[in-house]
């Protein structure tokens, strides 16, 4: 007599328990389906084709630079093919037109890079690419694919961002770059036209967004004063070493300022 009211009570709190069970299963599976991605797709797209395209158009500008620091159109096809990044390049054929010579330039362009290896070092453990693969995707290791990729709020989202953003660039940079050689020894000597100066122009294009703080403003005030300095006493291409001394001054003056307060 006791059973049937206990099995018909279990059966109706079994009833009313299911929609909420039903409920939950469907936000969990909603959520199943976010999760492979934060953003939209289009949206990482469209951010990073955008910079892609923007950076890439100034490949330009360096060939015109390098076709007028004196290198072939070869050489300038082959650093934007295997150097792949554009304040490295720039630094190299501004010091080998200044009259540097070519261990010096070198050097220079090999500081200014250092901070990809840097880049590689985050990259690694958030986009977690096959060891196969990773050989391949440091080339696209840059300022631009690095700034793109952590932008993202998952793994599967920086992939994509960093996949498009370094081969738009990629791609661009060296059709431009061709682009520029040649448009440069069709016209001639590029100081004729004002365009030695394109080089720095980009470069400081590509530098000031950088300076966002104290220390790094203060840092490219040091660098610039550094590098006016030894201009007149040095051989082109060192008064570039000189300025990167001004890194470590600014970290260690402001270090003393902290511990003094």
């Amino acid at each position: 007599m006791t059973a049937a009211p206990m099995d018909a009570e279990n059966t109706a709190n079994a009833q009313l328990q299911l929609p909420e069970t039903a409920e939950s299963t469907a936000s969990t599976e909603e959520a199943a389906e976010r999760a492979p991605s934060g953003r939209p797709r289009s949206a990482v797209v469209r951010d990073a084709l955008g910079v892609g395209v923007a950076v890439g158009l100034s490949g330009f500008a360096f060939g015109v630079t390098s076709a007028g620091a004196g290198l072939s159109l070869a050489q300038t096809c082959a650093l934007s093919l295997m150097v792949f990044t554009g304040a490295s390049q720039f630094a190299l054929v501004g010091a080998l037109g200044a009259g540097s010579g070519a261990y010096a330039a070198a050097a220079g362009a090999f500081f200014l890079g250092i901070r990809n290896a840097f880049y590689g070092l985050r990259l690694s453990g958030l986009l977690g690419l096959p060891r196969a693969l990773r050989p391949f995707a440091a080339q696209w290791v840059i300022d631009e694919t690095s700034a793109v990729a952590l932008a993202q709020p998952d793994r599967a989202s920086a992939r994509l961002g960093f996949t498009v953003t370094g081969a738009t660039l990629y791609v661009l940079w060296n059709l431009t770059t061709l682009g520029g050689a040649l448009g440069a020894a069709a016209l001639g000597d590029p100081a004729d036209w004002g365009l030695d100066a394109a080089g720095p122009a980009v470069f400081l294009a590509l530098l000031a967004p950088m300076l966002r703080g104290r220390r790094e403003r203060a840092t490219a005030a040091v660098a610039v004063l550094l590098a006016l300095v030894c201009l007149p006493l040095l051989p082109a291409g060192v008064p570039v070493l000189a300025a990167a001394l001004a890194a470590p001054l600014v970290l260690a003056a402001t270090r003393r300022k902290e511990k003094d307060r």
